[in-house]
């Protein structure tokens, strides 16, 4: 983001768990998303992190963004990205990719036809 003052943008406070990536390391460390608006971000724990350095954050229903760390104090950071994003979609329930019922599932009510004759050995509650 520019060197302009964003601190006024409307900012959705939240917990939710996200994935991030330092650049120039391997792997992925996991921190808690507490504050997040269409240009940055507030993160608790995960890795030492220093100002200026580029990473990039997995953020639920949005995937990957890149960004810069704007500022640190102890655990918490905070993340300025390089585009905007829409906080509404990382608030909003998981997406699913795949919309088949798994195979070990059958709809409510569907009992196998041979347990429909013996409805007489059901126990009564």
């Amino acid at each position: 983001m520019s060197g302009v003052d964003t601190r006024n943008i409307s900012r959705d406070s939240l917990f939710l768990m996200a994935e991030i990536r330092l650049d120039g390391e391997d792997g992925e460390h996991r921190v808690k998303v507490r504050n997040l608006s269409s240009g940055g971000m507030m993160a608790e724990g995960g890795p030492s992190v220093v100002r200026g350095s580029n990473v990039s954050i997995q953020l639920r229903n949005i995937g990957w963004v890149e960004g810069v760390i704007a500022w640190v104090q102890e655990e918490r950071f905070g993340i300025a990205f390089s585009e905007e994003i829409d906080p509404g979609l990382a608030r909003g329930k998981t997406i699913a990719t795949d919309h088949v019922a798994p195979r070990f599932t059958r709809p409510i009510g569907m009992l196998a036809p041979d347990k429909l004759a013996d409805r007489e050995r059901l126990r009564n509650i």
